[in-house]
């Protein structure tokens, strides 16, 4: 099984940013979270951070057809981001959307997610653990019958 993580912008200054509303863990902190699960999962993971939209999106049609799914946190373009949004339903791969702060107890302009309604599952708001869980319940998708 082969599972992207991708990052939007931003992301690369965890531990930095506004501590008090990210956490203290860095990206590459959350990153080798995650690549323990995937190991003890026998799943093969690639990462990517980019603050570009273009770079996402490329990155997600590059490897449409080598990755079985997808776990973003897409940032900032998690609100007005729909070109964001049509390249995850255009490769029609199932996608879990994570947040490490709860985005409905945010400001106004940050409770609207135009991703959502494109991924199997949102979860926000649990830190690190907004990504394992998004992580686990991903590969559970996977792993029923089609």
């Amino acid at each position: 099984m082969n599972i992207l993580v991708i990052h939007g912008p931003n992301l690369n200054l965890l531990g930095e940013r506004e501590p008090d509303v990210y956490g203290t863990l860095t990206l590459q902190q959350i990153n080798t979270e995650i690549q323990k699960l995937a190991d003890s999962k026998n799943i093969v993971v690639k990462f990517f951070q980019s603050n570009h939209e273009g770079g996402l999106i490329d990155f997600i049609h590059e490897n449409r057809k080598w990755a079985n799914g997808l776990v973003i946190n897409p940032g900032a373009y998690t609100h007005y981001s729909y070109a964001l949004r049509d390249a995850i339903a255009g490769v029609n791969l199932p996608a879990v959307e994570v947040h490490l702060s709860d985005i409905s107890k945010r400001e106004d302009f940050r409770r609207i997610s135009v991703i959502a309604p494109v991924c199997i599952r949102q979860i926000s708001g649990l830190g690190l653990q907004s990504y394992l869980q998004g992580f686990e319940f991903l590969i559970g998708a996977l792993s029923l019958p089609q």
